[in-house]
């Protein structure tokens, strides 16, 4: 009988490890890779004449990781303008997510160009634009967010008659294009 249990305690020890399992599952997972498209209507105020012009924008929204991403923006201000007066920016830049709850709230630092036309298509020109700024994002659906509010300041260092700035606000709608989850390591 010795013997039976010593054989049987041999070909326990040999059998498949791969059915034990020594570590435990990871406890959550987080939102991971995503991919967002959004389009909303924005107002600003534009140092060059203190002038409030409104238009539309466009954006994509990649996060790499599950906090943190890239953000590329484009906005067309030309409603309430006067003159011809309009200004259209394209920015990138990156996006740090705050995940709290239902909300998202973000900040974001970002480079690319602005497009300006003077009164009477006096002229036209391009310029580097530095922006930073934030907003708040909330899911309505499974793969569908309102962007609450977005606030963004601008700088426009190599402007014609010097530096100009513009702050402004915007709304929208974003749709989740691709969600993959990832592990969740903090």
């Amino acid at each position: 009988m010795r013997r039976l249990s010593v054989i049987a305690l041999i070909l326990l020890a040999m059998s498949p490890v791969s059915q034990m399992h020594g570590q435990a599952l990871p406890t959550a997972v987080g939102p991971g890779k995503s991919i967002k498209v959004g389009g909303g209507y924005a107002l600003y105020r534009v140092d060059y004449g203190k002038r409030d012009i409104a238009g539309y924008q466009a954006w994509v929204d990649a996060n790499f990781y599950w906090r943190i991403g890239v953000e590329a923006e484009a906005r067309r201000l030309r409603h309430h303008t006067d003159l011809n007066t309009y200004a259209d920016t394209y920015l990138i830049g990156p996006r740090w997510v705050l995940l709290r709850r239902n909300l998202s709230p973000y900040v974001k630092g970002m480079v690319g160009v602005g497009k300006f036309n003077f009164p009477y298509n006096y002229g036209h020109g391009s310029y580097f634009v530095v922006a930073g700024g934030g907003g708040v994002d909330l899911p309505i659906a499974k793969r569908i967010q309102w962007r609450v509010v977005d606030v963004e300041y601008q700088k426009w260092p190599q402007f014609t008659f010097g530096s100009m700035t513009s702050m402004g606000v915007s709304t929208g709608i974003s749709i989740t294009l691709y969600h993959g989850a990832t592990w969740r390591t903090d």
